[in-house]
């Protein structure tokens, strides 16, 4: 199965989207043979099977679809859950402030329903890896599924464990901290991370914050930034263009830092100021 085909044709095994009247959407899997039910007819798959992408497709009772490739983002919207996931405005930003590519090693704790995992596997490449840790076995099989649905199982390492304990990798390339108490593991996370290596936590409230900006300064940690991401569509009808009614408002606040060494070398020290690890006991 291919997330995202080369080739301008659906082909068996690829992923596809249908997509219906008032954007009603539906992803599936192509197989030979197979057909999809809906309440807007029956389409089979062998009849959609070497169609060119962004076909209009018909079902059996005449409904209208246009036969497309899922983006990322319509994986990750659409995937089944039981916990809240990232949305891909949080993680379009994640990853590119994070500076996550091909071949890279990229760690998780708190892997939930898997979005988050799904968009570092597609990122690091067939030559990456992504270990991910979680606590809960049964939120981890469901992620498990979900990335084996997409393809990109082969590409993590699932482990289930308290992150307490601290981690069995070091040296990774980055960090994604989606705990509600990232301020507990700040220390097993640095020795966890590459000198220099990137972190990210997602938290929702101001209190999280605050505890967490303290243990970074602890655990030293710099050139911290914190954020949130606002999302506002437009109508697109050249005549009328405004807003939408509705946006993507908080979803939560983004927290960046990197591992650093602090030098006893005098000369650093202005540097070291910049960097926000200037008397660290005496700012906690």
């Amino acid at each position: 199965m291919s997330l995202t085909p080369s080739s301008s044709v659906a082909c068996d095994g690829d992923l596809a989207q249908l997509v219906g009247l008032r954007h009603k959407h539906f992803i599936l899997t192509l197989q030979a043979g197979a057909k999809f039910e809906t309440h807007r007819g029956i389409l089979q798959h062998d009849d959609l099977i070497g169609k060119p992408w962004g076909t209009q497709v018909f079902s059996h009772i005449g409904a209208p679809f246009f036969l497309l490739q899922p983006s990322l983002a319509d994986l990750i919207t659409e995937l089944p859950r039981t916990t809240q996931i990232l949305y891909p405005k949080d993680i379009g930003f994640i990853l590119v402030t994070l500076g996550i590519g091909p071949g890279q090693t990229v760690m998780e704790a708190g892997t939930g329903s898997g979005s988050m995992t799904t968009a570092l596997a597609f990122a690091v490449g067939p030559e990456g890896r992504v270990i991910s840790y979680e606590v809960k076995p049964e939120v981890q099989n469901l992620a498990r599924k979900n990335l084996t649905r997409f393809g990109l199982d082969s590409r993590v390492d699932f482990k289930l464990r308290d992150i307490h304990e601290g981690f069995d990798e070091i040296d990774a390339d980055a960090f994604f901290l989606d705990v509600p108490n990232p301020y507990d593991y700040t220390s097993q996370v640095r020795a966890a991370l590459k000198p220099g290596g990137f972190l990210c936590c997602l938290l929702p409230t101001f209190n999280q914050v605050e505890k967490t900006l303290q243990a970074l300064r602890q655990t030293r940690f710099a050139f911290v930034e914190v954020c949130e991401l606002l999302l506002r569509y437009y109508k697109p009808e050249p005549a009328r263009i405004r807003p939408t009614d509705r946006m993507v408002a908080h979803t939560g606040f983004l927290i960046f830092a990197r591992r650093i060494e602090l030098s006893e070398d005098p000369r650093g020290r202005e540097l070291t100021e910049e960097a926000g690890m200037d008397n660290i006991e005496e700012k906690i």
